[in-house]
């Protein structure tokens, strides 16, 4: 019998899932800096009415560098997902690429999606991908993703199938034009 490949909306991490930190800090280093950001939650609720699984894809070169180890980044998103819990949701998964430079797995290349389109069964061609930098709408196109969703006030001339200004827009968009999975 052949598997039922799901669909997935993959979300960047910083910026989308939680709020990305003040230039001078760029890296989330500590549990005490993650502040998630509600819409999110909101996504994932209508992700899953909908029956698509949940996935997020950050770049943290931040290990590369030395500036968080691989425990302190495990720690963050182990409270990623007792807060997701706590909040009624799910999260099918959290791929983090530690590396830096050209690395099969960093954004913009595709290597987190296809790693976890193998590992769930996911459909990467009825997939989008919600991120607020050219890296993130680089990756979902190389990956196959159906649509690619760009947020935030300024889009710096980068090409994406929807722009939203805020994620305070996201629930609603989502809302309005995520087909049901089974559709």
């Amino acid at each position: 019998m052949a598997t039922v490949l799901k669909p997935c909306v993959f979300f960047d991490r910083d910026g989308i899932v939680n709020v990305a930190p003040p230039p001078d800090e760029y890296y989330v280093l500590s549990v005490a800096r993650f502040f998630l950001i509600p819409e999110f939650l909101e996504a994932l609720k209508i992700a899953a009415a909908r029956g698509y699984a949940s996935v997020i894809v950050t770049n943290q070169k931040c290990v590369a560098k030395g500036l968080l180890t691989t425990e302190g980044l495990d720690a963050i998103h182990a409270h990623l997902r007792q807060r997701v819990s706590a909040a009624g949701q799910t999260l099918h998964a959290i791929y983090a690429c530690p590396h830096g430079g050209t690395h099969p797995d960093r954004k913009p290349n595709p290597g987190m999606f296809l790693r976890a389109a193998r590992d769930h069964n996911l459909d990467l061609t009825r997939s989008w991908m919600i991120g607020d930098h050219a890296r993130d709408i680089q990756a979902g196109r190389a990956a196959g993703c159906a649509k690619t969703i760009l947020v935030g006030p300024d889009a710096h001339g980068v090409i994406a199938d929807v722009h939203l200004n805020a994620m305070r827009e996201l629930p609603a968009f989502l809302e309005r034009e995520l087909p049901r999975a089974d559709a």
